[in-house]
């Protein structure tokens, strides 16, 4: 299955900084590993905020819901998950065209 995910990160203002530089490094490790197994497959910041897009795939909502516990900085995220189905009409990668 595949999903759209909107994560947003909010630390405790009495978080220690170290212990939030820690978390950080620690989830870009974990986000190379789910990248590299094929659940993590694109993922968009959003500027001016502590948040992304993300496009998942997993074999199912729960198992989705696994994954994202296994984050790192899950504890402190806020996260919105849209299943997604494909549509009839969407042209697919490959018949997009470039800008310009």
């Amino acid at each position: 299955m595949e999903f759209l995910v909107y994560i947003e990160l909010e630390a405790p203002p009495d978080m220690a900084p170290a212990l939030l530089d820690e978390l950080r490094a620690r989830e870009a490790v974990h986000a190379r590993m789910l990248t590299a197994r094929g659940d993590l497959v694109r993922l968009w910041r959003v500027p001016g905020r502590w948040a992304n897009w993300g496009y998942w795939h997993a074999s199912s909502a729960d198992a989705l819901h696994e994954i994202l516990r296994g984050l790192p900085l899950y504890p402190l995220m806020k996260t919105t998950v849209h299943p997604l189905d494909p549509h009839p009409n969407d042209p697919g990668p490959a018949r997009r065209q470039p800008a310009g």
